[in-house]
């Protein structure tokens, strides 16, 4: 190895051995915030530190997890998707109208018109999140105007299907349907699974994979990507289709937690799986970020509002004033970062 090559190998090392503790550090930030909440969650309120919490927490934080995965790609790729809440909604009350009407002529087999109903959410999902990669990138109209329009539109149609009102889900295929969000496999609640089984290969395609490598490059430097042949149009297409399918699992898990849909359903998940991408350390112009820190940022937040359920510092009403406080202050911290 000629010897400039050999000072430049050991030079990173010494680099790295030299920089301070706290920039070490600062990769760990949201995992250091997330147990700091729990020390003092423990100590405002003994019940909090219980495994029946626990367990509330990381169902709770399934929903919105789930979808901030997808939101983590989307974010990374430059992107933004403002209508993941109202998407949802909207998915919600569709399955429930197919199950209800599949369910009168195929009553006996109301298994199978779950499994249909969840099929249904999958589909609805991927098709919105097609539709919404072509108009950014075939329509070449920015991602916040784009899912600011569909944002309205889909909760729109679902207070028209509605009218006005809710959709239930009838109760014979409410207590089929039920298992998916109240039973639980070795302990762990269904949705706790689903969630980990999301994070996992979200980590696994973003981190190991060239479609992975593909949406960073783009969010760093979208000309330089095309530059070096990456299909820019086509890597962006793919990572809504992939939000949508992520707000599709996360819909087939919600809906037999209420049996019903309403215009209020998913209301602000926008705003949550959001400041979950962001507190996890994903950087908000792109190019950067981590499912793992997404994770940790996701179940940070429902630590916080768990806190305050159980504590009463401040009026739960006010739980999305602190989350919008929160993304405020990252952003704030994150100036310039690229």
């Amino acid at each position: 190895m000629p010897p400039e090559h050999a000072d430049a190998a050991t030079a990173s090392p010494r680099h790295q051995a030299r920089r301070p503790w706290w920039g070490r550090l600062h990769g760990m930030g949201p995992v250091l915030g997330l147990v700091l909440l729990c020390i003092a969650g423990t100590a405002l309120n003994g019940d909090f530190a219980t495994w029946g919490n626990a367990l509330n927490v990381l169902t709770r934080t399934a929903f919105i997890g789930i979808i901030a995965v997808g939101m983590c790609f989307v974010i990374i790729s430059g992107g933004i998707d403002l209508s993941v809440g109202s998407m949802a909604a909207l998915i919600a009350g569709c399955v429930i109208l197919l199950m209800n009407w599949l369910g009168q002529s195929m009553a006996s087999s109301p298994v199978l018109v779950v499994a249909l109903g969840m099929a249904l959410a999958l589909v609805l999902g991927a098709a919105f999140g097609l539709a919404h990669g072509l108009l950014i990138t075939k329509g070449r109209i920015e991602p916040f105007i784009v899912t600011l329009g569909t944002l309205g539109i889909f909760r729109a149609y679902l207070t028209y299907f509605a009218d006005g009102g809710a959709i239930t889900l009838d109760n014979a295929l409410a207590d089929v349907y039920a298992p998916v969000y109240y039973g639980s496999l070795l302990g762990l609640p269904v949705p706790v699974w689903f969630f980990g089984l999301v994070a996992v290969l979200g980590g696994f395609i973003l981190n190991r994979t060239a479609y992975g490598r593909y949406v960073q490059a783009i969010g760093s430097n979208e000309q330089v990507a095309r530059y070096a042949a990456v299909d820019v149009d086509k890597v962006k297409i793919l990572t809504y289709v992939l939000l949508g399918l992520c707000v599709g699992i996360a819909t087939l898990l919600y809906v037999p937690r209420l049996g019903s849909a309403s215009p209020t359903t998913g209301l602000l998940w926008e705003l949550e799986a959001i400041a979950a991408v962001i507190v996890g350390g994903t950087a908000l112009k792109g190019g950067a970020g981590s499912i793992t820190g997404t994770v940790v940022g996701a179940i940070l937040l429902s630590v916080i509002s768990n806190i305050l359920n159980l504590t009463s510092i401040i009026s739960v009403y006010l739980n999305a004033a602190v989350q919008g406080f929160v993304i405020i202050a990252v952003a704030f911290l994150q100036r310039g970062r690229r």
